[in-house]
């Protein structure tokens, strides 16, 4: 009796990962089949942007639901786009209330690939890093100073988002410290790219593009995006 259990437990956790697998891929599918890409891109963000800041003003809090909610399953899904989605959420809802739901949305999807990484898809995961060169090196990291270390990748845009989602997820690190560190660590570059987002929102004409807003976010996004190569320079990184 007890093996005729044992094989019905196994099953029924092999049929639990066909289903969410499926409905990872269906997810991604949908994305790129609708058109995700270029519904987040620029062009089409400029092109709709009074009608969402006028229906963001009359629904406001249906909006904040749903792209907060688009925002986990972009996370959740690992789906390129992340800037985009928080320049968008910058020129919705402003640069305080959109770094919460920034923060907020990006940190659940997180937890939700860490979970999911690390139950469900453990074995594909291991796979999958084992094939990224850099991936060896971030779990090693983990050995050391888990939580210090996590915010040091959370906070300095060195590796790819997924990565860091999927790579502590092969560790002992415990969703209590994951999840702190995340939420303190992308509180700085999701502060950038929702000010930009809410500078480009106040756009109207060519001489705004010189504001003060506008060159504060573009300064703040490129002293970001030059953080790797300073702490290399000072001996931080290897």
């Amino acid at each position: 009796m007890q093996g005729n259990s044992d094989l019905m437990d196994r099953e029924q956790q092999r049929r639990v990962k066909w289903i969410i697998l499926s409905v990872f891929g269906a997810g991604l599918g949908l994305f790129f089949l609708l058109g995700g890409s270029e519904w987040l891109s620029l062009q089409n963000i400029k092109a709709h942007r009074d009608q969402w800041l006028s229906y963001t003003e009359q629904h406001y809090a249906l909006m904040l639901l749903t792209w907060g909610l688009i925002y986990v399953a972009s996370t959740a899904l690992s789906i390129p786009g992340g800037a985009a989605l928080s320049l968008v959420i910058g020129f919705l809802f402003g640069r305080w209330v959109g770094t919460v739901l920034t923060v907020a949305a990006a940190s659940v999807g997180a937890a939700l690939v860490f979970l999911a990484a690390r139950f469900v898809f453990a074995d594909f995961v291991h796979k999958r890093l084992v094939q990224y060169p850099k991936a060896e090196r971030i779990v090693r990291g983990f050995q050391r100073n888990a939580f210090n270390y996590l915010l040091f990748l959370r906070m300095v845009p060195l590796f790819p988002f997924w990565l860091v989602n999927l790579a502590p997820a092969l560790t002992d690190v415990s969703l209590k410290t994951y999840v702190l560190a995340t939420i303190l660590g992308i509180i700085p570059g999701s502060f950038v790219y929702v000010n930009l987002g809410q500078s480009l929102g106040q756009i109207e004409s060519a001489n705004d593009l010189l504001s003060f807003e506008v060159l504060l976010s573009l300064f703040l996004l490129g002293l970001f995006a030059l953080l790797p190569v300073l702490l290399k320079k000072q001996g931080q990184l290897p």
